[in-house]
């Protein structure tokens, strides 16, 4: 049999090969082993606002609605008039993310001034949505408009009729009757059987000693500032009048609401003159609150 002919410089280029193709094997798995162990979870951005865009304010409310907030334009020119219901737009740097509008009418007997602004608000911090952002700004209004908390409910109370823990303790073993003062604030234990009834509490108090159950201070009228249900996500209405003076009396009623990203105020006010009455809460807010409504179904549109 021939022997084949042997050739060094093959046999290690052969070697050769073969050690580096295993070298760049083993290589590329260790990298990649590498950089998965470090990789770990892609964290989840916070999801985006619903709102992109605004639309255009001083074309969002109706002329009927205009006439009824602006008694005063009716009765001029119809050029006046229709500049009055044209409104006059707020001046922003960027109308996709705030707009606004104002519009006025004068009357002998008072003024009315109308504003609107509508607020996208949009997170920088990946971690924080747009919404929560819209919170955390609508919170400041809420916040800066100071508005009334609620009475704290009273502690140590319990229903009428019920006996209470510090009645069982006025010696007797048998709860106070209610309305009728403790034992601890007539000075001391209850006496004997038969002893003499204490007088009764004054009409209108209770063990106490505070209102029957109503905390006090001036009795509310449902018209005070306070949160609003029914309207956006959160809301909450403002009322402030000013002091009477030469000028008469100043009523301004905010309406302030959110909607996922975007948070609408609609600032009704109005000036009487002279000594006319102050201008009606009622009818203030509820004009505010009806144009508030019509802007929140504009934005679901």
């Amino acid at each position: 049999m021939q022997r084949q002919a042997y050739v060094p410089g093959l046999a290690a280029l052969g070697a050769a090969l073969v050690l580096g193709l295993t070298g760049c094997s083993a290589g590329s798995g260790s990298g990649t082993d590498n950089v998965d162990s470090k990789a770990g979870p892609a964290s989840a951005a916070a999801p985006p606002g619903r709102y992109r865009t605004l639309f255009e304010p001083c074309g969002a409310v109706p002329q009927n609605t205009l006439r009824d907030l602006l008694p005063g334009a009716t009765q001029l020119p119809d050029d006046e008039r229709d500049a009055a219901y044209r409104g006059s737009a707020a001046v922003t740097y960027d109308t996709d993310r705030r707009v606004g509008c104002s519009w006025k009418s004068d009357t002998p007997d008072a003024m009315h001034r109308l504003r609107i602004d509508i607020e996208r608000v949009v997170s920088y911090d990946p971690t924080v949505s747009d919404d929560d952002r819209a919170q955390e700004v609508f919170s400041h209004k809420q916040i800066a408009a100071n508005l009334p908390q609620p009475p704290p409910s009273p502690t140590g109370t319990t229903p009428s009729g019920s006996a209470s823990g510090s009645a069982t303790e006025t010696g007797t073993g048998t709860a106070t009757a209610p309305g009728s003062p403790s034992a601890t604030a007539s000075g001391g234990p209850s006496g004997p059987s038969g002893a003499t009834t204490p007088p009764a509490a004054p009409p209108g108090t209770s063990t106490g000693g505070a209102p029957n159950g109503t905390p006090s201070g001036t009795p509310t009228t449902g018209l005070e500032p306070r949160v609003l249900e029914g309207l956006g996500q959160v809301a909450f209405l403002d009322d402030a009048l000013s002091a009477g003076g030469a000028n008469g009396r100043h009523r301004t009623v905010s309406v302030v609401f959110r909607t996922s990203n975007v948070i609408v105020t609609v600032e009704y006010v109005e000036q009487t003159t002279g000594s006319a009455d102050a201008p009606d809460s009622q009818e203030l807010q509820e004009k505010a609150r009806n144009l508030a409504r019509l802007l929140a179904e504009r934005l679901e549109e």
